[in-house]
């Protein structure tokens, strides 16, 4: 089951949770220990392991990348091996568009090498991907382009694509990459994924047309949206950034706005765009990710009882591989066929929002189990402590948001850098998300 699957069967909880939770009273932001990165209190040892964390990260960008289109594998043998396997995914390739920029200004690559990556990827994007009114399908072939399972064009996936665009737009200047990436943008016709209503579908297909599933629950949607409302071309109305619901409820001592849905939907959005210090309706999303995180990590601990290897040092589960196959998995409130697994990218996802608590637990995991679980492209998917199983694999969304949230604690390289686009400018105006006086600016 791939993530969008999962969030798309979910529907049904959103659903019910909607009605009491929408309008309520802003959720509380945990104030309490670090947070609000950049400017976390990172000490040499920290920054070190995140060198290297980020580097192992960037390095699957460029091998998983197909030399001629740039297209990034949706997943890879952790071990760097070769393989035959030709899927690649939209997201992972957004994803990878961000990770060239990171590269390229942290010197793992060089400004040239990033650059004739990055003009590869949007050449084949522009020009040769197949595409419907600027939407991609989800899967397709790394070098031919071809459709893979009959899969939909993805809004969210092509939105999490677009994100990667535009921040190369943004950060480097070379003349065909400004106009590819202005190309890629501007053509997509956001309102025909209404489909007549406020909210956007996940999807269509020339089989059957459009998904009834909408994005219309809180979740990642919040960069879909962004860019929609953004667009120079074809905006949708601002209105649509009040249409999803926004569930709010407790756990933990935490109060915050909710999805029935695992960890990651607190980050995806948050790797890219940066909502601190910004007021939506009495909602500061930056704060809500720390809430979440926080519920999550209280969660884990209270589990214990069913996986006594799950600790303050040993903690995080969201959608991820699983010994049975891909699972939507995760909490508060349980989800999936839980069994004890470990995802590392729950806790790198969630780096800006607990730093500490996040790299205490990635920095522990590789101390504990070494080189079974860290590889060629650092820690891998998921793995067991109980019975010993390690995926074989990671997946490159997972990679993604891993290194760009590690950057962003850092730095805070990806949010400044899309922060600087007129797009983004132009969304954060159109929905009214100005920052408070005296709130975080990029770094």
């Amino acid at each position: 089951m791939h993530r969008r699957t999962f969030l798309a069967g979910m529907g049904w909880v959103a659903g019910a949770v909607a009605g009491a939770g929408a309008g309520c009273a802003s959720p509380r932001g945990a104030t309490a220990g670090r947070s609000g990165a950049p400017g976390a209190r990172l000490d040499a040892s920290d920054e070190s392991w995140l060198e290297e964390f980020g580097r192992a990260g960037s390095r699957f960008f460029t091998e998983a990348a197909h030399p001629q289109t740039g297209q990034v594998l949706d997943r890879r043998l952790a071990n760097g091996q070769p393989e035959a396997r030709r899927v690649a995914s939209i997201a992972a390739t957004g994803f990878g568009l961000g990770a060239l920029c990171v590269a390229e200004a942290r010197g793992w690559l060089s400004h040239d090498a990033a650059r004739l990556q990055v003009r590869r990827t949007l050449r084949h994007l522009r020009h040769e991907l197949p595409h419907e009114r600027g939407f991609f399908y989800h899967f397709h072939d790394w070098g031919t382009g071809e459709r893979i399972w009959k899969c939909e064009l993805s809004s969210i996936d092509t939105a999490l694509l677009l994100c990667g665009v535009l921040c190369c737009r943004a950060h480097f200047s070379d003349a065909e990459i400004q106009q590819w990436a202005t190309e890629l943008y501007e053509r997509v016709e956001w309102p025909w994924m209404l489909d007549g209503a406020d909210t956007f579908s996940m999807g269509w297909t020339p089989e059957k047309g459009f998904l009834r599933s909408r994005w219309d629950h809180y979740c990642e949607l919040m960069l879909l949206y962004l860019l929609a409302i953004g667009s120079p071309t074809h905006p949708v109305d601002v209105r649509t950034w009040r249409a999803w619901s926004r569930p709010v409820r407790e756990y933990g001592g935490q109060r915050f706005v909710w999805s029935p849905a695992p960890l990651f939907v607190h980050q995806f959005a948050q790797a890219w765009f940066d909502f601190r210090g910004r007021d939506d309706a009495g909602v500061d999303w930056f704060a809500n990710s720390v809430a979440a995180t926080r519920a999550h990590l209280a969660w884990s601990l209270e589990r214990r009882d069913r996986f006594p290897w799950w600790s303050e040092d040993l903690w995080g589960v969201t959608s991820s591989d699983s010994q049975k196959g891909y699972v939507g998995w995760g909490g508060p409130p349980d989800a999936g066929p839980l069994d004890g697994t470990i995802v590392p990218c729950a806790a790198a996802g969630s780096l800006p929002f607990l730093p500490e608590a996040c790299l205490r637990t990635l920095r522990h995991q590789r101390a504990r189990y070494g080189e079974r679980i860290w590889q060629r492209y650092g820690l891998v998917d998921a793995f067991h402590p109980g019975n010993g199983w390690v995926n074989p694999d990671v997946v490159g969304i997972d990679v993604g948001i891993s290194l760009l949230q590690a950057e962003n604690l850092r730095s805070g390289l990806i949010w400044r850098t899309l922060e600087r686009d007129p797009a983004v400018q132009r969304a954060w105006r159109r929905v009214g998300l100005v920052r408070r006086a005296g709130g975080a600016a990029p770094g």
